[in-house]
């Protein structure tokens, strides 16, 4: 499928950060961006759960909704392909959220992840954290974690240069 295609080639693309990966359970992904910026900022640009629209750069567009109580949101990408996703956790005063994947062409299953904003190592800095755990579909294990780090990097050197502009 064309958008499937085209959606990994874009992800792919990113540098993506390193992972680790363990035999014999699920992949875990992991990156994160120390940005000069309070935590209150940062949040506020994360903790919008279909705010994801506006920094990172492979979604087009975001649609929130309703399904047996819990609060989903659809993602089109700019080329196409849509991800569906549940909020799975909520941590206002924590900054941070938890969501897994329910429908997407990416090459993962059993996706769950959290975005996490905490103060930053240096003063006025305040470090995100974007980590997950799946089991890889159809690709090697190098290569799901290859896309999923591609796709933090992308969305977290995006979000950075948002929040770092004059």
């Amino acid at each position: 499928i064309r958008g499937e295609d085209h959606l990994m080639r874009i992800m792919m693309l990113a540098d993506a950060a390193p992972v680790t990966v363990r035999a014999n359970s699920a992949a875990p992904a992991s990156n994160a961006v120390q940005i000069k910026t309070t935590v209150d900022k940062a949040w506020a640009a994360l903790g919008d759960f279909c705010g994801i629209k506006d920094w990172h750069p492979a979604i087009a567009n975001c649609v929130v909704s309703e399904k047996d109580g819990a609060k989903i949101r659809t993602l089109t990408t700019k080329d196409g392909a849509v991800i569906v996703e549940k909020l799975t956790q909520w941590d206002d005063a924590g900054h941070a959220y938890g969501y897994a994947i329910l429908e997407s062409p990416l090459p993962v299953a059993n996706y769950v992840s959290t975005i996490a904003v905490k103060d930053g190592a240096e003063a006025g800095t305040a470090a995100i954290t974007w980590s997950s755990t799946f089991d890889p579909k159809g690709a090697s294990e190098a290569d799901a974690s290859k896309v999923i780090g591609g796709i933090y990097d992308a969305g977290l050197s995006s979000l950075k240069a948002k929040l770092e502009a004059p």
